[in-house]
């Protein structure tokens, strides 16, 4: 029995820590945070909740049924001197029920606008998942960035240590001076201080990533590395896109809605000046002790039935609905604002996305450009450095040259592939890399 309970506790503690896989791709991060992100959940929490409200107001369409129940008891004496004493009970037994028939049409268009906020509650989820796949996106080319970044400067350490390794052979055989020996163990220095700069930053947004994954303390997490990154890709024209951002993004249809939804709370309002029919039915009995009848008798005798028509007309409500409809009217307009609001909004966000496309694309193609040259003027320098031939200051420059060349270079590969696929987002192409 104890190896038995010690095996299921094991089996138990932190089983979704132990299949969480050790390498991430882009796909599994999105997948994982669409189940797990905080935020996301706590929205679909909200949807579920606008369910019951509907449901709610669907069950006002019904007739309620009450039950209610008495029963008392009293004690007093029957003779002036106290002699002897009775104890005498009584009770009523009942059900009553009620079933609005007509409100001004209140109860239907609430059904409709509970309806339509399950349907807002649906968007705000797909608004806030669309929210969380950019920046997941974003925190996991970063990482690619660093991961490139720490290749590029392991290799700028290795040939720095190469580079001090041949200066000092040469100092020892007096070909140079002690000067050049020490440049270039502060260029070791600088590489090495650049490389443990890189790593940092590289468990940083690991963290940061995590952070949007919701991720529980694992020690082991890594990313995928694509073989290829996407940087030159034709994207469909700015007008198309915006057409079909307009008519299919979340947070339009959302803020649409909210307008329709607004339209029906002034329906709603507006009843307020209409009269209330009520149908109400009812029937119970009751008994008291007596002696002269027993309680069933009672029962019998006492039982009633009552059925009614109730109409309330609302005459003078002391500026109640004038206020409510009021209030209504303004929040429509606010709603129309909010959608005019969020349309413009995407359309700016489309054309902004669509000039990062165009510029990143220019960019990477430049600093493409600029590397190769850079490269080879590097090499050359190199090469002149190992037989002695090199000029320090021009090698220092060259190689300057050539660390801004490559950190441009990395920085304009991912910010185009970045560009391309927050631009196809907007009209519904899953991101992948």
């Amino acid at each position: 029995m104890l190896f038995a309970l010690v095996s299921i506790r094991g089996h138990g503690q932190d089983t979704a820590t132990r299949t969480l896989p050790a390498v991430w791709d882009l796909s599994t991060c999105l997948e994982y945070a669409k189940d797990n992100n905080i935020q996301v959940r706590g929205l679909r929490l909200d949807q579920q909740s606008a369910e019951q409200d509907k449901l709610l107001a669907k069950a006002a369409m019904l007739p309620d049924l009450q039950g209610a129940a008495s029963q008392s008891f009293n004690h007093y004496n029957r003779n002036t001197n106290g002699s002897t004493s009775a104890l005498n009970s009584s009770g009523s037994y009942g059900l009553s029920s009620s079933w609005t028939l007509y409100q001004g049409g209140y109860l239907k268009t609430d059904i409709k606008q509970k309806d339509l906020s399950v349907q807002s509650a649906n968007f705000s989820i797909l608004e806030s998942l669309n929210d969380i796949t950019m920046q997941i996106t974003q925190a996991y080319l970063n990482i690619l960035i660093d991961k490139e970044s720490i290749l590029y400067n392991k290799d700028l350490v290795a040939t720095s240590t190469a580079q001090l390794e041949q200066i000092r052979r040469q100092y020892k055989a007096g070909s140079v001076a002690r000067k050049d020996v020490a440049q270039l163990e502060a260029q070791l220095a600088g590489d090495q201080y650049n490389l443990v700069a890189v790593e940092n930053a590289e468990r940083q947004d690991k963290i940061t990533l995590k952070q949007l994954l919701q991720l529980p303390d694992v020690n082991q997490f890594d990313i995928v590395k694509p073989d290829t990154v996407i940087t030159e890709k034709e994207v469909p024209p700015l007008a198309m896109l915006q057409h079909q951002a307009l008519q299919n993004r979340p947070e339009v249809k959302n803020a649409e809605l909210g307008r329709q939804i607004a339209g029906l709370n002034l329906q709603k309002a507006k009843s307020g000046y209409l009269p209330t029919l009520t149908l109400g039915a009812g029937m119970g009995t009751s008994y008291a002790n007596d002696p002269t009848y027993n309680a069933f008798r009672q029962f019998d005798n006492n039982f009633y039935q009552q059925a009614g028509l109730n109409l309330s007309i609302p005459i003078f409500s002391k500026r109640q609905n004038k206020t409510n409809v009021a209030k209504a009217k303004i929040e429509a307009d606010r709603a129309q604002l909010t959608l005019e609001n969020t349309k413009t909004t995407l359309s700016l966000a489309t054309e902004n996305a669509f000039i990062n496309v165009q510029n990143s694309k220019t960019q990477y193609a430049s600093a493409a450009e600029q590397l190769k040259y850079n490269q080879e003027v590097y090499r050359i320098a190199t090469q002149e450095l190992q037989i002695g031939a090199a000029n320090l200051v021009d090698f220092y420059q060259q190689r300057n040259l050539y660390v801004q060349a490559t950190q441009s270079y990395i920085q304009a590969k991912y910010n185009a592939a970045l560009a391309i696929k927050i631009y196809e987002f907007y009209i519904g192409v899953p991101i992948k890399l």
